[in-house]
């Protein structure tokens, strides 16, 4: 069926810009089924990727909702819808919108919170967009970007110290939930040194969206912010693309030259909105239930955060991973060691002993930390970790008093050092630690 002319305007919520369906004539489609989260339609030519109108014209239940076409079969389209689907219907018009997508940008953004689409969730009226970008950012040669050669101070001594973050860094947390990954990236936002903070939280609870904002975030952190936040109850396309929003943002900023912290909570809900979508089109599960879509998924997302070509920003950035039950070994959690830069561990036996922040320093990691700390701190942390590791091997032995002093030269001055490294360690939620004192502290924790 061909449409003689069909207008459709949707205005983003505080933005200004109207996308129209063009006047010529058109080739529509027709809704088949709904099966699970996914929509068939027929009769429609559209790319994967594409956006489609679905159109309920039932004068009783007027219904348009945005779907994404997510992949197809002979002549059937499989779409994914955006928003709720109440009130569809059977034979429902399917209608190709007339671009790919292009996203609100500006220094407007900050201090605000906005959802996967852009549109602002915090109530304080409209904002101008100074540019409209596409989803996906330029490819960046990976022979032109700028080498990691200079620290970024996140305002976290055990992490300054002990495993130094270098500007463009892609890190990961890694724990179970409980052990305090929220506070730790509440933190960072207050006391890093990062020009713009571009903050994502994907499928969490509605709650701690409110909460991480209003109590972690705070009024200071926001004002060189930009929230997008695409909560649990979310469709999955909106997560996934909530997800792409804040990547995009933060590559916005680094384009025009800043040095962006870019924070995601978590890429754990990200890889299970893409389970959910590929497992509704018919993918096959490959490990523990992820379709091999996506682990493809996965490091196109984290490659686009790192340093720009030589002279440009930069984006340095930490995603959470949700490691079920403590399980290090965890699929999501074992494909983001393999892409990202370094690995931070929280630990939910130092959490449960009041431990904050709970970095197991024992089993994390910073790979690009001997190229951006001088050679003596880098002695120093290596130094303080075999001590720290030698106390805690020896911990049971101490405990019950089996062990004699005198027996190891290495043990007796990890227990001698053991309080003051552990207060090293620790750091109040509204204490500020930055990297040269950090360093001062580490030197004199191990009497140097």
């Amino acid at each position: 069926m061909r449409l003689d002319r069909v207008s459709f305007a949707r205005r983003l919520e505080g933005y200004s810009e109207a996308i129209s369906l063009p006047s010529q004539p058109i080739l529509e489609g027709r809704l088949l089924r709904m099966v699970g989260l996914t929509l068939e339609a027929e009769g429609l030519r559209a790319a994967i990727g594409s956006r489609c109108l679905v159109i309920n014209d039932d004068s009783y239940h007027p219904v348009q909702v945005e779907a994404e076409v997510m992949g197809f079969s002979g002549g059937k389209i499989y779409l994914m819808p955006v928003g709720s689907l109440a009130g569809v219907a059977p034979g429902a018009r399917v209608v190709p919108l007339p671009d790919a997508g292009r996203l609100p940008m500006g220094m407007s953004m900050l201090g605000r919170v906005l959802d996967g689409a852009g549109r602002a969730l915090d109530g304080k009226g409209g904002m101008k967009a100074e540019d409209w970008v596409p989803v996906d950012g330029p490819t960046i040669n990976p022979l032109n970007r700028d080498p990691i050669s200079q620290p970024l101070d996140v305002g976290i001594r055990s992490i300054n110290g002990l495993l130094t973050v270098g500007r463009g860094q892609r890190l990961g947390l890694f724990a179970g939930t409980g052990v305090g990954k929220s506070v730790l990236l509440g933190m960072m936002t207050r006391f890093t040194e990062a020009e713009i903070i571009v903050v994502g939280l994907i499928g969490e609870r509605g709650r701690e969206v409110k909460e991480f904002i209003d109590e972690i975030l705070g009024e200071e952190g926001l004002k060189r912010s930009v929230v997008v936040a695409s909560p649990a109850d979310d469709a999955p396309l909106m997560r996934l693309r909530a997800a792409q929003y804040c990547t995009r943002i933060a590559e916005y900023f680094r384009d025009k030259g800043k040095n962006v912290l870019l924070l995601m909570d978590s890429l754990t809900r990200y890889a299970q909105a893409q389970r959910e979508i590929a497992l509704a089109i018919g993918e096959p599960p490959a490990t523990k239930g992820y379709p091999p879509s996506v682990f493809a998924k996965l490091p196109r997302l984290v490659e686009r955060a790192g340093n720009a070509e030589a002279g440009g920003g930069s984006i340095t950035a930490f995603y959470t991973v949700l490691s079920e039950g403590d399980d290090q070994q965890d699929p999501i959690a074992d494909a983001a060691r393999g892409v990202l830069d370094g690995h931070f561990v929280l630990s939910r036996r130092l959490a449960e002993e009041g431990h904050y922040p709970a970095i197991d320093i024992e089993s994390s990691i910073s790979r690009v930390m001997p190229q951006v700390v001088p050679p003596e701190q880098l002695k120093q942390a290596q130094r303080f970790k075999q001590l720290w590791s030698r106390y805690q091997q020896s911990r049971d032995l101490i405990s019950v008093g089996a062990y004699v002093a005198g027996g190891d030269a290495d043990t007796d001055l990890a227990i001698a050092r053991q309080p003051i490294m552990a207060q090293y360690l620790r750091q109040g939620l509204e204490e500020s630690v930055g990297l040269p004192l950090s360093r001062e502290q580490l030197a004199a924790v191990l009497g140097q």
